[in-house]
């Protein structure tokens, strides 16, 4: 979900490095920005699951069905800091979930302008809260991409690499983790940088699932020996429950390079063509046949992609940005903090979440 800025004011339709706590109350409850898109939607139901009552802010032209009918309350606002301020006042959430981002742009700016600015109006709002007894837990979700590849091509990125990101998105979600870090001295926040995220209701995969599905052949960039890391989404919304619950806090002084406040949130990595080996057994499909994209071709395909986002005005998956992370190197990091401090890994091995997702995908008629 992007959110946009300058509606009208909210309404209701219906520090310092240590370990953190849920704030308390006979119901817990939070508030989740970006939560009609495909991650949000997931962690407001297992949220609502385990008892909270859940508050959801979203924007005017939002797909709200799914939530209204989990029976969220639905506040109609954008990722200003007013807008968010009028929307803690009426929810008094104990935890805020920051998912409100953009992952496709027709400009750059864009990115800044929603996954920088907008962790900022969020941080901001949050910190206000008065008495500060009453400030929520903000967990930021940010992405692999903040921190950038691993360029070696070996091992795996920890929390305390230095960020090196290789796209405007990537650049931009590093800016909403150094935003948030602002307010670290009067607001509990905890970062969370999930890898590529799959499951039932994922856009994104579908891209690889499809012409897989449909014609058996599986693009992979270049010689496809990079690797990436995977993680099936409702692993992830377990990691983000417990990163609230009883994560370690960003330093009252700012972002360190210990990387205290930060977790990764991965799965298991595979290669791009064994990827689509993965896939393929999920589908119960022979194995598919590989075409290697050179990086040219893959960088014409990034021009051709801006250029009819232009014409179109709106954003396309593969454009010269996503080219650029494509071709980076490898995207693997290591989960291993996280299992060592919240006690979280993935529930079940990536071959069942590959499974799960094709099989929602027939169910839905995406394939």
């Amino acid at each position: 979900m992007r959110t946009g800025e300058g509606s009208e004011k909210s309404h209701t339709e219906t520090s310092d490095g240590h370990q953190g706590r849920m704030n308390g109350g006979p119901q817990p409850s939070a508030l989740v920005t970006g939560a009609s898109g495909f991650i949000g939607q997931h962690l407001v139901r297992q949220l609502l699951l385990r008892g909270q009552r859940v508050s959801c802010l979203v924007r005017s032209t939002s797909n709200i069905a799914e939530l209204r009918a989990a029976g969220c309350e639905l506040l109609t606002g954008d990722l200003t800091a007013r807008d968010v301020a009028s929307a803690i006042e009426v929810s008094r959430p104990r935890t805020v979930f920051h998912l409100g981002g953009c992952v496709r742009a027709r400009e750059p700016s864009e990115f800044g302008r929603v996954n920088t600015a907008g962790v900022d109006a969020v941080a901001r709002a949050c910190s206000s809260v008065t008495p500060r007894a009453d400030r929520p837990v903000l967990v930021v979700v940010s992405s692999l991409a903040a921190a950038g590849p691993l360029f070696q091509g070996v091992g795996a990125l920890t929390e305390e690499d230095s960020p090196s990101p290789v796209s405007a998105y990537g650049r931009s979600k590093l800016g909403g983790e150094h935003a948030a870090a602002k307010y670290a001295r009067d607001l509990e926040i905890t970062v969370v940088r999930p890898c590529a995220v799959i499951g039932p209701g994922d856009r994104g995969m579908l891209q690889i699932f499809r012409p897989i599905s449909r014609q058996g052949i599986h693009v992979v960039p270049g010689r496809g020996e990079g690797r990436l890391s995977l993680l099936g989404v409702v692993d992830l919304v377990e990691c983000l429950m417990r990163a609230a619950e009883k994560g370690e806090r960003l330093p009252a002084g700012g972002m360190d390079r210990t990387g205290r406040g930060i977790y990764f949130a991965a799965g298991e990595s595979l290669s791009h063509v064994d990827l689509g080996v993965a896939i393929a057994r999920a589908l119960g499909r022979e194995h598919p046949r590989t075409i290697h994209a050179p990086e040219s071709f893959m960088r014409f395909a990034g021009f051709l992609g801006d250029a009819y986002s232009r014409m179109r005005r709106r954003p396309v998956w593969l454009s010269r940005d996503k080219v650029s992370e494509i071709l980076a190197g490898s995207w693997v990091c290591s989960s291993d903090k996280a299992l060592q401090q919240l006690g979280w890994a993935p529930a079940a091995p990536l071959a069942d979440r590959l499974r799960e997702t094709a099989d929602w995908y027939r169910a839905a008629r995406w394939l």
